[in-house]
């Protein structure tokens, strides 16, 4: 014998099966999926890779990507789906030529710092490095002029390249620091306070090249360089590495630079240029 249901408990249980059987469906159909993380490709050099910070990943690869460079910080800030191709040495040509495979018409966020490499701004921190009566005033002339008469065009074939491969994305052009505080404090490099009031003039100007192409794409610029300003070498907080050992590491973002310097403009940048799209 089947069991007595009370008929207020019986009214409910069908109530309730007809909500289930005849409602559920709809409200199922209603809910939104939960949405795939972004894309999100690194380009670019040392600066991106994040030498300087000491810690890297063991990749197989001498490109020196660090845990905690400015893509990997801002790809968990913003819950995305990192390409880390980034690469220490890379010049403009290496970033066309092997780190563009990622990008297709699903990215949705590329970041991207490239230009001090061609300007040879490396090997001219070199050579003001060395002793007197060595200078470097011909090698700052010479990346200088790289930097006005090549380099623009070299970025603008870059820039068209990335936006072609990845006509959806948003793609953040990222410049470079002054790297001094035009003082005498290391006596190891010996860069004198006006080489190095030459550097940081030289820093500017591959600053405003790179930022005149981005604007010429219709890609946001990142300009690092007042947050930078009183961290640089030789200041009291350092977000900057002097002469180094190993030496790779001189003259790039220490982790705090690439945490507290980089990392939050280039979020508040890629976050803020989302909305604009999304307005539009």
């Amino acid at each position: 014998m089947a069991p007595v249901v009370p008929r207020r408990r019986s009214r409910l249980v069908t109530l309730a099966v007809a909500v289930v059987a005849g409602l559920t469906p709809a409200v199922l159909w209603a809910l939104p999926a939960q949405a795939a993380a972004p894309l999100y490709t690194a380009l670019g050099d040392s600066y991106a890779s994040g030498v300087g910070t000491r810690t890297y990943y063991s990749d197989g690869t001498s490109c020196y990507r660090s845990p905690y460079a400015y893509p990997v910080l801002d790809a968990n800030q913003i819950g995305a789906s990192l390409t880390f191709a980034a690469c220490s040495g890379a010049k403009v040509a290496d970033v066309s030529n092997n780190q563009l495979a990622s990008l297709s018409s699903s990215t949705n966020y590329v970041t991207l710092t490239v230009g001090g490499n061609d300007a040879g701004f490396t090997s001219v921190i070199t050579q003001c490095a060395k002793p007197w009566p060595y200078t470097c005033w011909g090698d700052i002339d010479n990346a200088n002029n790289y930097i006005r008469n090549t380099l623009p065009g070299t970025l603008d074939t870059l820039y068209n390249k990335i936006r072609s491969r990845a006509p959806y994305a948003r793609v953040v052009i990222v410049g470079y620091p002054r790297l001094f505080n035009e003082s005498d404090c290391q006596s190891l490099s010996r860069i004198s306070p006006g080489e190095q009031a030459a550097l940081n003039d030289t820093a500017d100007l591959l600053n405003q090249t790179i930022q005149a192409r981005a604007v010429a794409h219709s890609f946001p610029f990142v300009d690092p360089r007042t947050a930078f300003t009183g961290h640089a070498v030789c200041d009291s907080i350092e977000w900057i590495n002097g002469l180094s050992d190993p030496i790779m590491e001189s003259y790039h973002p220490n982790r705090t630079g690439q945490s507290s310097g980089y990392a939050p403009l280039i979020k508040n940048t890629m976050l803020s240029t989302m909305a604009a799209a999304d307005k539009a």
